[in-house]
């Protein structure tokens, strides 16, 4: 990877919908030397995915809400069990398995307090390995960014 790559990634990754044309501009490459570009980051696994990023509030989930849950227990089947509901629970933006004090730490976004606490229903309570949880509403988004460059 050089510095064209990089060039390339940052504008992508600021809108994935530019054309080969305009980011060929931007780095002083040809459009064909930016698609074979964009078509090796895509195929080495460097650009994962393009998304549209929504905006929740338009879409009634005007509510984010930071949870760090706990465990029971840390063995491989329950690692990966809670991996997976978390994966299949709609309303989990992001989930991440961390060190420190707490095993997980989600992000998700939810309509109002009344979803939040079915799902907590459905996927704590109801859940022997939680041991605890703790919730965080948040008040303000600041800054939403997946930027990595």
């Amino acid at each position: 990877m050089d510095d064209n790559d990089l060039q390339i990634l940052r504008l992508v990754q600021g809108n994935a919908r530019l054309t080969a044309e305009t980011i060929s501009q931007d780095v002083g490459l040809s459009p064909a030397a930016v698609q074979k570009r964009l078509k090796k980051l895509r195929e080495t696994g460097v650009i994962e995915k393009e998304i549209a990023v929504l905006s929740p509030a338009k879409l009634g989930r005007e509510m984010t809400i930071l949870v760090e849950v706990i465990l029971e227990r840390e063995n491989r089947a329950h690692l990966d069990s809670f991996k997976r509901k978390m994966c299949n629970a709609p309303c989990v933006q992001q989930c991440y398995y961390t060190t420190g004090e707490a095993d997980f730490m989600l992000i998700l976004v939810v309509s109002d307090i009344q979803e939040y606490e079915a799902f907590t229903q459905s996927h704590f309570f109801d859940e022997s390995n939680i041991s605890r949880f703790k919730t965080s509403i948040v008040m303000d988004r600041v800054k939403t960014s997946l930027d990595v460059l």
